[in-house]
């Protein structure tokens, strides 16, 4: 907007021709109004982008967590973490096959060797 100065320095007025070039307040108010809603427009999009990713995240989070999980139960699994049992009284280890068995199988007491290795 051009202005023109008056020879009194204290008041400044517009110079006629040269105004707001066919705006008035009201249209500026309104282009000022309409900018406002479409960046809430734009903010609400992107919040609710945001939002989206932030769950699919989460849901993948689970799915990576379950799977963790999942393999530390295969690997215990996999490792026996069972304990030995003592041999009993009426057992033997086999010296050829190293399998546990009974006295009753036992083919020769001083190598303890089992029937099916001795046979």
């Amino acid at each position: 907007m051009v202005e023109v100065l008056d020879d009194d320095l204290d008041t400044v007025e517009p110079a006629e021709g040269f105004g707001d070039a066919g705006l008035d307040s009201s249209d500026e108010d309104n282009g000022d109004e309409k900018a406002a809603e479409e960046a809430a427009e734009a903010l609400e999009e992107l919040e609710a982008e945001e939002l989206e990713l932030l769950e699919d995240e989460a849901a993948e989070t689970l799915l990576v967590d379950e799977a963790a999980e999942l393999r530390a139960i295969r690997r215990a699994e996999l490792t026996l973490d069972a304990d030995a049992e003592e041999i009993r009284g009426d057992e033997f280890v086999c010296s050829s096959c190293f399998l546990v068995k009974r006295i009753s199988q036992l083919a020769d007491k001083r190598k303890l060797i089992c029937r099916d290795c001795a046979g």
